[in-house]
């Protein structure tokens, strides 16, 4: 009986090959959209789960309020950790990162630069899940001056062949003073759903500053591992009151204010939890290790996979209920012919389910195929495992069953049921069978594709918002020099031979640059030796020379530049203008002094100033302009230069002969201010681009569905048109008349979806502190896109209507 219905089903497939393909062609592709997304979304929720006991650790979380200036740090004080896993049973471990960026290694003469370097408690291992390869885990991080490296680094500088003689106890020379280091283990490579990806760990005993017992100081990612009964709640306070215990005192020492005081003002200085499993998704804090994901662009994916499955799924419903009345006869015949109602459900619903598994093998395909391409598309290294998980394939086949069920219900159950004698009197024909059903699918696929298009105009404004707003500085044919600090001083002969390049106009050595936001140095800053002024605040210190302001193409609002003609400079200090507003108000700044705590406790350091920068976009765009200050330093972490755009190429194999001759060692990097600039919002291009491309595809699907009603509408009108033309209408008239019905769906469709597109769309611009505002012309734009889209799916079929010989379709009248 059933090789009987899937005889008949596959005949009637073959028999309406048109609508065949458009149904199975839709909802592959909706079907291989959901795939990719889902394995997007499976890989997001992923992070840091593969830690055994990934749901006892969380990171520490430093919130504070200073002078109405609030922070959210990742990190704390160097002693914290031990404290805390030696006073509390509650915690059983804890480990401390101090990341270093970028570090030069030395191996027989040769210089590599490794990337992700950082030192590393020697708890790294009991608290993670790193596998060492070679190694003792318990000892490999407890020497001084001992590190570990993942196999991609000891490949770099031992050959591939490296695991016939593992490198234990070989010694690496690192950074400017090519420190000793002995390898003391080898371990896996980090998973690329971590949060962190270190190459090198280094032992954290080697760093003189781990051993401190200032409290006021955070620098250190520090994790803690609780035990399974410890109540998070109580950790916290606990934490808390650590710091009033070492730390509070300190704070009382340095500001010359009791820590009472400092509370009453309105001040605060905590210490939070994070659970490790929530840190990729659930946290943007200031200085994060790595760039983060967004808990809010899975929802984004998930709902626009939901979307593109909604309107595959509307096309299936939709030709299934159009056609539904060309087969009413059919259905009139085998009930006269003996068939019961269950097996006419059973056949309809076995065509709906075999369409709905045909869709599924092309769908497999068409997610094989693509799947590179989401990758770059995604930054992702996804593969399509199906039995990654052991719900992924039944929960797959659960819903392609669901989806075939559902399209498949209307002509199953609805036509089933009609009396043989008045289907085939005709009566069937002239009752509206499912035509209200089908509008409102219609106008529920135009709403979600409106929607996505809304969406997709919004996020490109935005982009090119960020993309041409003013940022208060040149970013453009910039060229920076990394590594810039080994050359130590030489850093200011280099610059001047630099200068010396024709195409270079404008040089500056600083350890800061503009929108780079994890190169931000916090510190407290207060009127004139004054900590407990009502001033008192947290701002960015710019450590810079005398050619920062010009090389950056910045502007002074008031007073001059640093200046080699003043000896003062050294405790000079110019603030931004939003500075300027906080603490002087609409008095002049010129002159007054600004300070913060000295390195003894108890003293502070002055700073006179000198002049005010017009206010710049020191860091992203989601955050207003705050005050921030620069003071000349010697931090020279990188040197800036400003080259002529015809000369790029030029000069930059200039630099590179003259680095060469400064520094042969070293290999010579750089990358262009726009750049860095544009990486940034690289989540946001990529969220652009993938909602291009979705929202494309839910549109083609839209417009398959589009396509074959309107082809099933004119060859349900095919002898209404031709007496019309018989009767003199013109082709443009019929065209009109066939286009109008479809044409107030869809504007019935804009009118459910701008509501809908512009409470999505202001819960995203909410993330950016200069967005652009939500004005009709947006809405008109993804309406008109949405008129046209649809007026050039029917024009086809009302064209070809329209325009074919009447005598064809009354030849029979």
């Amino acid at each position: 009986m059933i090789k009987n219905y899937l005889k008949i089903a596959f005949r009637n497939l073959l028999k309406q090959r048109f609508y065949s393909v458009i149904n199975v062609l839709g909802l592959a592709i909706g079907l291989a959209v959901c795939l990719l997304i889902a394995l997007f979304v499976l890989d997001e929720m992923s992070y840091d789960r593969y830690h055994t006991n990934a749901d006892q650790i969380y990171r520490v979380r430093l919130s504070y309020s200073l002078g109405g200036q609030s922070g959210d740090f990742p990190i704390a004080s160097a002693p914290l950790a031990r404290t805390m896993a030696e006073t509390y049973p509650e915690v059983e471990n804890a480990v401390r990162f101090r990341a270093q960026g970028n570090y030069t290694v030395y191996r027989d003469d040769r210089a590599y630069q490794e990337e992700d370097v950082t030192y590393a408690d020697s708890t790294l291992f009991t608290v993670f899940d790193i596998p060492l390869l070679h190694g003792n885990p318990e000892t490999a991080l407890t020497e001084m001056n001992s590190l570990v490296l993942c196999e991609t680094s000891v490949e770099k500088y031992f050959g591939a062949d490296w695991e016939q003689n593992p490198p234990l106890g070989e010694t690496l020379l690192l950074g400017r003073d090519k420190t000793p280091y002995k390898i003391t283990g080898i371990f896996e490579e980090i998973p690329t759903n971590s949060h962190f990806h270190f190459d090198v760990f280094l032992s954290m005993v080697s760093l003189k500053d781990s051993q401190s017992e200032i409290w006021l100081s955070n620098n250190y990612y520090t994790y803690l591992l609780l035990r399974e009964d410890a109540n998070v709640t109580d950790v916290e306070e606990k934490l808390n009151e650590t710091f009033e215990t070492y730390g509070a005192p300190q704070l009382e020492q340095y500001a010359n204010a009791s820590y009472e005081d400092f509370i009453a003002s309105g001040n605060y200085f905590n210490y939070l939890l994070q659970p490790l499993t929530d840190i990729h998704l659930h946290s943007d804090l200031e200085h994060e290790i790595e760039a983060n994901g967004d808990i809010r662009y899975v929802y984004i994916f998930s709902a626009i996979a939901l979307f593109v499955l909604l309107i595959a799924c509307f096309n299936f419903m939709n030709l299934s209920t159009a056609r539904s009345a060309g087969r009413a006869k059919e259905v009139g015949i085998r009930k006269t012919l003996g068939s019961i109602r269950q097996q006419l459900i059973t056949q309809f619903l076995a065509e709906a389910l075999l369409v709905s598994f045909l869709a599924l093998l092309l769908a497999i395909l068409f997610a094989e195929v693509a799947i590179p391409f989401f990758n770059d598309l995604a930054g992702k290294q996804l593969t399509i495992n199906y039995l990654q998980t052991w719900y992924f394939i039944p929960l797959l086949l659960l819903a392609v069953t669901a989806i075939g069920l559902l399209a498949g219900s209307y002509p199953a159950f609805f036509l089933s049921a009609f009396r043989p004698a008045s289907v085939l009197k005709g009566k069937l024909a002239t009752k509206s069978g499912g035509r209200w059903l089908r509008n409102g699918l219609v106008v529920l696929q135009f709403g979600i594709s409106i929607t996505l298009i809304t969406s997709t105009v919004v996020v490109y404004q935005q982009l090119n918002h960020i993309r041409n707003k003013k940022l208060g500085y040149d970013k453009e044919h910039v060229l920076v020099l990394h590594n810039t600090f080994y050359l130590n001083k030489q850093a200011e002969t280099f610059k001047n031979e630099a200068l010396r390049q024709p195409g270079v106009t404008a040089a500056t050595l600083t350890g800061h640059l503009p929108a780079d936001p994890f190169n931000n140095n916090n510190n407290a800053i207060f009127p004139d030796n004054n900590p407990e002024s009502d001033q008192t605040t947290t701002a960015p210190w710019f450590s810079v020379d005398y050619d920062y302001i010009p090389t950056m193409g910045m502007n002074i609002a008031t007073g001059r530049n640093f200046s080699r003609d003043f000896a003062t400079d050294s405790t000079a200090m110019i603030i931004n203008e939003a500075a300027a507003k906080y603490f002087f108000g609409e008095d002049d700044p010129l002159g007054h002094k600004l300070s913060n705590f000295g390195e003894e406790p108890g003293s502070f350091t002055s700073y006179t100033v000198v002049g005010v920068v017009e206010d710049f976009h020191y860091s992203t765009l989601r955050q207003k302009i705050m005050p921030m200050v620069m003071i000349m330093g010697n931090s020279i972490s990188a040197l800036s230069l400003r080259v002529q755009p015809e000369q790029v190429t030029a000069t930059i194999a200039a630099l590179e002969d003259q680095w060469n001759r400064f520094q042969p060692d070293l290999p010579f990097e750089y990358s262009f201010l726009d750049e860095r600039f544009d990486n940034i919002y690289q989540a946001e291009q990529r969220l652009g681009t993938i909602f291009t491309i979705f929202c494309s595809l839910a549109i083609f699907i839209a417009c398959l569905g589009l396509f074959g009603l309107a082809a099933y509408t004119a060859e349900q009108r095919t002898k209404e048109i031709g007496i019309r033309k018989v009767m003199g209408a013109s082709v443009s008239s019929l065209v009109v008349s066939f286009s109008k019905d479809f044409t107030k769906l869809v504007l019935v469709a804009l009118l459910v979806a701008i509501p809908t597109a512009y409470f999505l769309m202001n819960q995203w611009l909410a993330d950016f502190a200069y967005r652009i505002s939500l004005g009709a012309s947006t809405f008109i734009i993804a309406g008109g896109i949405a008129l046209l889209i649809a007026w050039l799916t029917i024009s086809f079929q009302s064209i070809r209507a329209a325009v074919a010989n009447p005598v064809d379709s009354l030849r029979n009248e």
